[in-house]
């Protein structure tokens, strides 16, 4: 960490609820580890999960990169799901595609996607159908 840089990656589980949020945990640990300010690490935990949920129920599993400087959290997951048709749609509160069984466990409220806006400074979603989305998540410090 000569650059003063942290950067973690984690691998995300498909379909695999009993891991899901260990990435978003990981981080949290280490923010605070660092001293972060409580509400920088709330919000970059809650808005990580979020995406790390969707990468577990919708997109097959992915990869979660995350760079920690001293102005910013910059995360990063990438999955090779189906994809995201209508990102605008999918923005609204409410709107899920989650199966029953994931919303009987307690998931897919349609509250992923807007969480990961309201949680982060900037976000951007790029996702192509048939190959996969990236979502990147800033909040900064």
């Amino acid at each position: 960490m000569s650059d003063g840089i942290i950067r973690l990656k984690f691998d995300i589980l498909p379909n695999d609820m009993s891991a899901a949020g260990e990435a978003s945990s990981g981080v949290k640990k280490v923010l605070n580890q660092l001293g972060v300010e409580p509400q920088k690490i709330k919000k970059a935990a809650i808005a990580m999960y979020e995406a790390e949920i969707n990468a577990v129920i919708h997109g097959g599993g992915g990869i979660a990169e995350v760079v920690i400087d001293k102005e910013y959290i910059e995360v990063k997951i990438r999955d090779e799901g189906p994809g995201i048709a209508d990102i605008e749609l999918a923005m609204q509160e409410g709107y899920s595609t989650a199966s029953d069984e994931i919303r009987e466990m307690g998931f897919g409220a349609g509250m992923g996607l807007p969480n990961m806006k309201r949680y982060s400074d900037k976000l951007v979603i790029e996702s192509e159908v048939g190959k996969g989305t990236t979502v990147t998540i800033v909040v900064n410090l």
